[in-house]
């Protein structure tokens, strides 16, 4: 969730993974970011879907998501 957004607009995207909500239109494409390159090192680790992860492979997927 993106708390940062006062230029009137209501972002909203779902993806498999995700429902990213709100913010400003930079921090809505960063949160988009994210949720791709999460959503690629998930692929990269052979996991069908989020709950094949473990919750540590979750928190290190995000972790390197944020990072790059």
């Amino acid at each position: 969730m993106g708390l940062d957004g006062k230029d009137g607009h209501q972002r909203l995207t779902r993806s498999e993974h995700f429902l990213l909500v709100g913010g400003s239109e930079e921090t809505h494409e960063q949160m988009q970011d994210t949720a791709v390159k999460f959503s690629e090192g998930l692929e990269r680790l052979g996991k069908k879907s989020l709950k094949d992860a473990s919750p540590q492979e979750a928190l290190d997927l995000l972790h390197d998501a944020l990072d790059s």
